[in-house]
């Protein structure tokens, strides 16, 4: 899962997920529009530098692994 450190954040923001998704950048890096982390820092899709989560589902299940002791409410 993961080769180096790991660091967990929440970003807390109207539509939070699509725009941090527009930052990653496609999951494979060739794909990766410039300037986004994974086109600059990924070396593969196995090696993508970055994990967002897909859906607000997924990131409260995400959030909730990471940080078990926190309740975060999603903005709407």
């Amino acid at each position: 899962m993961s080769s180096g450190p790991c660091i967990p954040m929440v970003l807390k923001k109207e539509n939070a997920v699509a725009e941090f998704r527009k930052i990653l950048g496609k999951t494979d890096p060739n794909k990766a529009r410039d300037n986004t982390l994974r086109k600059l820092y990924a070396k593969s899709t196995q090696q993508n530098t970055v994990h967002g989560s897909d859906s607000d589902e997924n990131a409260q299940k995400e959030i909730a692994f990471f940080f078990p002791l926190m309740e975060i409410k999603l903005c709407q």
